[in-house]
């Protein structure tokens, strides 16, 4: 399941916060949780309806429990792909791949279990009762992988880190919570592909990912028809097959751009685009960056600071042709 998880992780690629978790300032409104889902709320904080909190955990593995307050809905942000299992009194709400920018609530009252897997970032946002009372079945154990809005909101509040303010990050609270009130619930669940299954399709697009692969090709490696193929690995991943293909080019190419000299056009071509133009496109719509601009940033840790002029000014010329294109 590694592969997933490499494929998975820079969907969102949001800046961490620092890993220091000393005293908070008083006026913090994104308080950092010392523990899963705990924070310590100023006297001040009680009466707040929306409040923000984040959780990082760079441990591979870990288990939590706790239970959501009486008056609070619970909303946790992925900010980067984990694997995790949800469990409530030993029974499995959700097992499997988590991407970045999936969304999961807990109705108040509820006890809640977390084994990650694998490290992991998150935004919790606990909400008021008072701003979701027609939700109160419909929105209990409801896990969306990948909820684009609820991601573009974690975006926006994590790029102002600790420069953001109580009535900003209420306002991005508020949003969510209109958008939780106003979302179609899934009627119908859809069962993961199984692990078996997913395995071989993980590691098919692993070996192939470099030429043109049809939906039809994957469904017949993992032995369904593309409609029921399709639906179990989104359910499975978070990814439809072509985005997950896509992601998966995108990862080889961070590689080839950090650890090589090539060409845009070449790494391009290397993983299974047909023109720099398109490469460039998906690269910059998933990793938020322009392949020059990601290069730069990412070229051997340091080495780009310490660059060559000449190699510098190469690196900045595909930077420009990639921002034309």
């Amino acid at each position: 399941m590694s592969s997933n998880l490499q494929v998975a992780h820079a969907w969102i690629d949001l800046p961490a916060f620092p890993q220091d978790h000393g005293d908070l300032r008083p006026t913090q409104a994104i308080a950092r949780e010392s523990q899963w889902r705990q924070i310590d709320r100023a006297p001040e904080d009680m009466a707040e309806d929306i409040t923000i909190s984040r959780w990082d955990d760079p441990q591979g593995t870990s288990l939590h429990e706790t239970t959501t307050p009486d008056d609070r809905y619970f909303v946790g942000i992925a900010l980067k792909a984990t694997r995790v299992k949800l469990t409530r009194d030993g029974r499995i709400l959700f097992e499997g791949a988590m991407p970045a920018g999936s969304l999961y609530v807990t109705a108040p009252s509820k006890p809640l279990g977390a084994q990650f897997q694998s490290p992991c970032a998150f935004l919790h946002v606990h909400i008021s009762t008072d701003h979701l009372p027609a939700h109160a079945d419909g929105l209990n154990d409801l896990v969306l992988l990948r909820d684009p809005l609820a991601a573009e909101l974690a975006r926006a509040l994590v790029e102002h880190g600790d420069a953001a303010d109580r009535q900003f990050t209420r306002c991005i609270g508020q949003t969510l919570a209109m958008h939780l009130t106003r979302m179609e619930l899934p009627r119908v669940r859809v069962n993961a592909l199984p692990k078996w299954r997913l395995r071989r399709v993980e590691q098919y697009i692993a070996d192939h990912f470099d030429r043109c692969i049809s939906l039809s090709e994957l469904a017949n490696v993992a032995g369904l028809s593309r409609m029921h193929f399709a639906a179990q690995f989104r359910a499975a991943t978070g990814y439809r097959p072509r985005e997950y293909l896509l992601t998966h080019r995108v990862e080889h190419a961070k590689m080839l751009l950090a650890t090589t000299e090539r060409p845009l056009a070449d790494i391009a071509l290397a993983v299974g685009f047909s023109t720099q133009a398109h490469f460039s496109t998906v690269f910059k719509r998933i990793s938020g960056q322009s392949p020059a601009r990601w290069r730069l940033g990412n070229v051997g840790g340091q080495l780009v600071v310490e660059a060559q002029p000449r190699q510098r000014a190469s690196l900045e010329r595909d930077w420009i042709a990639s921002a034309a294109a």
